[in-house]
C-alpha cells in the first residue's frame, strides 16, 4: 500500500472510530476520486434501522451525488474492512474503480475470503480490489465495537 493510500485509509479509520463511539460495528468508509473526498460514512444500521446503511453503501450513494454519475469507475473506495455480498455487489453495480480494505472477513467477506464477488466471470463488470492497511489496527477497532456490544455473558 502506497503512501496516498495510506493517508486515504485515515479517513475510514476514523469514520470507524465514530462508529465504536455511536455503539455501532465500528467500520469505516472513504470513496475518493483522485486526491478528493468525495464522502466517507461509518455503518449506521442501529441509528437508522437500515439494514443496508453500511458504510461501504452510504459512500457508494452519497459519493455519486456529490460525483454527478452513479458510474464510479475513476473511484477509490477505503474501508477497514472487507466488504460483505451485498456491498461486494454495490461495488461491482457502481462500476467502482478500486476498493482497499483493512481487515479480512473470514466470516462474511466477498472480495477474496468467503468469495470473490467482484472477480466472477458471470458479472458484466470488474472491480479491483486489494488488502491493504493497518489490519491490525482494523481488527482492533472490530473487537473493541464487538466487546462494547456483546459484553461477555450477554447476548445482542
Amino acid at each position: 500500500m502506497n503512501t496516498r493510500d495510506q493517508a486515504c485509509m485515515q479517513a475510514a479509520l476514523q469514520e470507524a472510530e465514530k462508529a465504536l463511539q455511536e455503539g455501532e460495528i465500528a467500520v469505516g468508509a472513504a470513496l475518493y476520486c483522485g486526491d478528493t473526498l468525495l464522502w466517507a460514512d461509518h455503518n449506521r444500521r442501529e441509528q437508522l434501522h437500515d439494514p443496508t446503511a453500511h458504510a461501504e453503501i452510504l459512500c457508494l450513494r452519497n459519493g455519486a451525488k456529490v460525483f454527478g454519475d452513479w458510474r464510479l469507475s475513476d473511484c477509490t473506495l477505503y474501508v477497514t474492512l472487507e466488504p460483505c455480498p451485498m456491498c461486494a455487489g454495490a461495488l461491482v453495480m457502481s462500476r467502482l474503480g478500486r476498493c482497499v480494505f483493512g481487515a479480512a472477513d473470514p466470516e462474511m467477506g466477498c472480495c477474496g475470503s468467503v468469495y470473490d464477488l467482484p472477480a466472477d466471470d458471470a458479472l458484466h463488470s470488474r472491480t479491483r480490489w486489494e488488502q491493504g492497511g493497518p489490519e491490525e489496527t482494523c481488527r482492533a477497532l472490530l473487537t473493541r465495537s464487538f466487546e462494547k456490544l456483546r459484553p461477555k455473558g450477554g447476548t445482542k
